[in-house]
């Protein structure tokens, strides 16, 4: 046992390709041979620990799990299996991760659950417990996951780094999304932000992402800690941190105007890879640089220029289509993708993303109209009801209105506009902004001292997370509303959901009378 721990703690330390060589050098020596021969046969005599360890360094080692030796050694520790003491399981719940399932394998797995079952309670040690977690995955009945965050939660007092980053990654690894014990762990990062490895910030954000875990402080800390040592890490690193945040919606806006800085310097590190993950991650956040809008945007479009002899149509309409949402027009890319190949291709495959390329598209035409330096807002709108029904979410909304305005007739629900966007309520006020006026009073006519609002009741999701800061499409539509001369009033519907009828009234009431529903400046792309 000792002989064989010592080679795999010296071959874990080998880069890749030296391992696949020192592999090669190990099975073919003799006395690897005889050992595992002599393994083989003294199996049932050994401790449980040298039972334990032997089969988790040969698994480590690449032995094949159909072997003698291993299939041997699985079933061993399952005749011994009550004997293991608490570190033996936790090092034998970690090696049946590394196999597939077998019969043999799969009857172990279900005897060592049963045993951690009974165990749990007196397991003290977090280490121990957080690797029961990582091993028993996402597969475990959700009682055994419960009794797991339990135990751990009994401990988390004497919770260090080390075992925070573990427990966090453990929650993830086993789908299991414990607030207390997630809350913790968050602290204990943030605290000690600075000694956790690249891999490992990475790893945290994809398990925020996989639990749905919001924390907006825990999201800051990473990325004021990223953006304080920019300079210490590759531009690649930045891309994969700003992807990652991306995913969780949460716009890190010092770290996007320091990596801004860096495309515009060198723009050659981006390939077509990185320069697609820019793109979806500065549209998505709905983030345009204050100073170097003008400069950012021509060296992307640059770069895209250069890649468009290689670039597939579904890649090209992507990368287009994040421009277009952050308002700038890619005029040669523009050309390309809509030369009739190009959309034929798009329009006519079918894949499972046709409805998104086809949505894709709509938005960039709209955007190729509206936001055209020689769009002229015009002096009437043609509009249409979608539907008089209104949704079971915007039925307190619409009773709101009638109490505050005294009748239905002095609004629109549910209107369809041009270019396929919808908006949920439509106000119509005099110049002054003191009177609303009633709808069938200025309709089919063009009045240019009628001002129009515009009620979009959106969900938490279309912010970034932890502001009121739009994400790139509802920002787009909110700019494109504004072309054809509407004021865009932004509603968080859940916050609305939760307020009482006055409330709701007097909230309504604040939005259409207020002086600040009608900026005297257009809305820019990061309206916030």
């Amino acid at each position: 046992t000792n002989c064989l721990t010592t080679v795999w703690r010296l071959f874990k330390n080998l880069s890749e390709d030296q391992q696949r060589y020192e592999k090669q050098l190990i099975f073919e020596h003799p006395a690897f041979v005889k050992l595992c021969q002599q393994l083989l046969r003294d199996s049932r005599r050994m401790t449980r620990g040298d039972l334990v360890f032997s089969l988790h360094a040969v698994v480590n080692l690449g032995v094949p799990q159909n072997t003698l030796l291993v299939q041997t050694l699985v079933r061993v520790c399952q005749e011994k299996l009550n004997q293991l003491d608490n570190r033996c399981i936790s090092v034998l719940a970690t090696t049946l991760g590394g196999l597939d399932k077998d019969k043999n394998v799969s009857a172990l797995q279900a005897g060592l659950q049963l045993l951690v079952e009974q165990r749990i309670p007196g397991i003290r040690d977090i280490f121990i417990l957080q690797n029961l977690m990582k091993c028993m995955g996402k597969d475990a009945p959700v009682f055994l996951k419960k009794k797991l965050e339990m135990a751990v939660l009994k401990e988390i007092d004497h919770l260090t780094f080390p075992n925070a980053l573990r427990v966090f990654l453990a929650l993830a690894a086993m789908n299991y999304c414990s607030i207390p014990i997630l809350n913790a762990c968050s602290k204990k990062i943030q605290e000690n932000v600075h000694d956790a490895p690249f891999r490992q910030l990475i790893l945290i954000l994809e398990a925020c992402y996989n639990l749905q875990y919001r924390n907006v402080k825990l999201f800051s800390a990473l990325a004021d800690y990223v953006n304080s040592t920019a300079c210490l890490w590759d531009k690649r690193q930045i891309i994969l941190f700003l992807s990652a945040f991306e995913t969780l919606g949460f716009q890190p806006t010092e770290l996007m105007g320091i990596f801004v800085e860096k495309v515009t310097e060198d723009p050659e590190f981006l390939n077509l890879k990185n320069l697609l993950i820019v793109l979806r991650v500065y549209s998505r956040l709905n983030y345009v640089p204050r100073d170097q809008k003008h400069l950012f945007f021509e060296t992307l479009h640059s770069c895209l220029n250069k890649y468009l002899p290689q670039i597939s149509n579904t890649e090209l309409l992507k990368a287009v289509y994040s421009l277009c949402i952050l308002g700038y027009l890619p005029h040669r890319a523009l050309d390309e993708l809509l030369q009739k190949d190009s959309r034929d291709e798009l329009l006519l495959s079918d894949d499972l993303y046709k409805e998104q390329k086809e949505m894709m598209l709509r938005c960039v035409k709209a955007c190729m109209e509206l936001d055209s330096p020689s769009f002229v807002k015009p002096a009437f709108v043609l509009t249409e009801n979608f539907s008089s029904l209104v949704s079971l979410n915007l039925r307190k909304a619409r009773e709101a209105l009638i109490e505050l305005l005294g009748d239905e007739n002095m609004f629109r629900q549910n209107v369809e506009l041009p270019y396929k966007y919808h908006i949920d309520f439509e106000i119509r006020m005099d110049s002054d902004r003191k009177k609303v006026l009633p709808i069938a009073a200025t309709d089919d006519h063009a009045d240019s001292s009628v001002q129009r609002l515009a009620f979009l009741f959106v969900p938490l999701s279309a912010f970034c997370v932890g502001t009121t800061h739009p994400q790139g499409k509802l920002a787009m539509k909110k700019r494109h509303l504004n072309k054809l001369g509407y004021h865009v009033i932004l509603v968080l519907n859940k916050k609305f959901q939760e307020m009482t009828n006055e409330d709701a009234v007097e909230f309504l009431k604040g939005k259409i009378y207020s002086e600040n529903a009608f900026p005297s400046s257009e809305v820019t792309v990061q309206d916030n």
